[in-house]
C-alpha cells in the first residue's frame, strides 16, 4: 500500500504520456477525421483506381466542409508530412471553395490549382485516409511508398535518418569507450587511497553534478572555439601558428569531448563501488605465486571489476544515445544526434507523429541492446553501488 501512490504517480506522469506519444507514431487522423467523403471513396476503391467524378465530388465537398469548420489547416498539415509544400494548397483551395464551387468538380479544382492533378497528392491522401499508418516508420528509415503502394528508398538527398541513427550509436559507443579509458584509473585510485584522501578526491568527481549541464557545455564552447583558451595556449606555446587554429567545436570532435566529460562520472562511480569491495590480498596472492603485475591485473583484478564496468557502460551508452543539449550547442551539423532531429520535429516542424516514430525506433534499439547485454553478460551481474 505504501508503494501504490508512487506507482500511480509514475503511471500518470510517465508511462501514460509516453504511451500516448508513441501512439502518434502509427495513429494520425488529421486527414481521415475531417475528410470523410474522400476517405470513404479510397476505402471502396483499390489502389491504382483513377479518381472518377464521385471522387472529385467527395473531395470538393470535404474541402468545403473542412474550410467552413476551420480544420483545413489540420488536413493540409497531415498531407504536408508526406508531400512537402501541400499545406498551402489545401488552405488556399479551402478559401476559394468557400466562395462557391460548381460541377464539374474536377475541372473546377484543377482551375483553382493544377496541383490537384498530381498523382503524389492522391497517393498521399489515400495513405492518410486510414488513421492507422506505417508511413512515419517508413520515413524514419528513409523509405516511402510509391504511387503503386510499393516501398522504396527516398531520394539520396533525403536520406538522413538512418545516417543519424548510425552516427548516434557510433558516437555513443565511442564515448562509452573513452569514459572507460579515462575513468578506470580514476576509480582505481579512489578505491586504493586511504578513505580520507579518497573522499576528498570523490568531491572533485561529484563536483560536475553540482554544476548546471548548460554551464558545463557553454564552458567547453569557451575552451574549444578557435579563439578559445586551448587554441590560445597552443599558439602561445608555438605548437601551431596563428592561422592554423584547430577546429574543435561545431563538429563531432566538440560533441565527443564535451559528452565524454559530462558522462565521465557515470562510469567512475559504478567502477569505484565495485573496486572498493575487491580484496587486495587476491592480487598479492597472485604475485606471490609468480604472476607478473600485468597477469595479476588481467586475470585476477580486472574480471572482478566487470559488474561495475557493465553498469557504467550501460549507463553512459543509454544516456549518450538520448543526449540533446550538448550536441545541439557544440555539435554543429556533423555532430548532431537523432535526439536533435526528434526535438526539431517536436518544436519546429510540429510533426509529432514523425518525432514519435523516431523515438519509438530509438527506444526499441536500446531495448534490443539491453536484451543482448542481458543474454551475453547478465543484468543480474550489474552493480551500481
Amino acid at each position: 500500500m505504501l508503494v501504490l501512490p508512487l506507482l500511480a504517480f509514475i503511471l500518470i506522469t510517465f508511462v501514460v504520456p509516453i504511451g500516448q506519444m508513441l501512439q502518434r507514431s502509427f495513429y494520425n487522423d488529421g486527414f481521415s477525421a475531417h475528410m470523410p467523403g474522400i476517405s470513404q471513396w479510397f476505402a471502396e476503391n483499390p489502389r491504382g483506381s483513377e479518381p472518377n467524378d464521385a471522387a472529385w465530388a467527395a473531395l470538393a465537398d470535404d474541402l468545403l466542409a473542412s474550410a467552413e469548420a476551420r480544420t483545413i489547416g489540420v488536413v493540409g498539415t497531415r498531407i504536408n508530412y508526406d508531400v512537402p509544400g501541400t499545406r498551402s494548397l489545401f488552405t488556399s483551395t479551402g478559401r476559394k471553395v468557400r466562395k462557391g464551387i460548381e460541377p464539374p468538380y474536377r475541372e473546377a479544382l484543377l482551375e483553382i490549382d493544377e496541383d490537384w492533378g498530381d498523382p503524389r497528392i492522391w497517393s498521399a491522401m489515400r495513405d492518410a485516409s486510414r488513421p492507422v499508418t506505417s508511413n512515419f516508420y517508413l520515413a524514419a528509415v528513409d523509405r516511402t511508398r510509391a504511387e503503386d503502394g510499393s516501398i522504396e528508398q527516398v531520394a539520396p538527398r533525403q536520406r538522413i535518418y538512418v545516417m543519424l541513427f548510425m552516427r548516434t550509436f557510433w558516437l555513443s559507443a565511442l564515448i562509452t569507450v573513452l569514459t572507460f579509458v579515462l575513468g578506470f584509473p580514476v576509480a582505481h585510485l579512489l578505491a586504493t587511497l586511504p578513505m580520507r584522501k579518497s573522499n576528498l578526491l570523490m568531491i572533485l568527481v561529484l563536483l560536475p553534478f553540482w554544476t548546471s549541464l548548460l554551464v558545463r557545455t557553454t564552458s567547453w564552447m569557451v575552451l574549444l572555439q578557435q579563439q578559445g583558451v586551448i587554441n590560445d595556449i597552443l599558439v602561445w606555446l608555438g605548437v601551431i601558428g596563428g592561422g592554423q587554429r584547430l577546429q574543435m567545436i561545431y563538429n563531432q570532435t566538440g560533441t565527443i569531448i564535451a559528452m565524454t566529460h559530462i558522462l565521465l562520472p557515470f562510469m567512475i562511480l559504478p567502477l569505484y563501488s565495485v573496486m572498493r569491495t575487491i580484496n587486495p590480498s587476491y592480487v598479492r596472492a597472485a604475485r606471490s605465486l609468480g604472476a607478473t603485475s600485468w597477469t595479476a591485473f588481467r586475470r585476477i583484478y580486472f574480471p572482478q571489476t566487470l559488474p561495475g564496468l557493465g553498469a557504467g557502460a550501460l549507463l553512459v551508452f543509454i544516456l549518450a544515445v538520448g543526449y540533446y543539449i550538448t550536441p545541439a550547442l557544440v555539435g554543429g551539423s556533423s555532430g548532431q544526434l537523432i535526439s536533435n532531429m526528434i526535438a526539431l520535429h517536436m518544436t519546429d516542424t510540429l510533426n509529432w507523429s514523425m518525432a514519435a516514430a523516431l523515438a519509438a525506433l530509438l527506444l526499441g534499439s536500446v531495448l534490443v541492446l539491453y536484451w543482448l547485454y542481458d543474454k551475453l553478460v547478465g543484468v543480474d551481474n550489474l552493480k551500481l553501488g
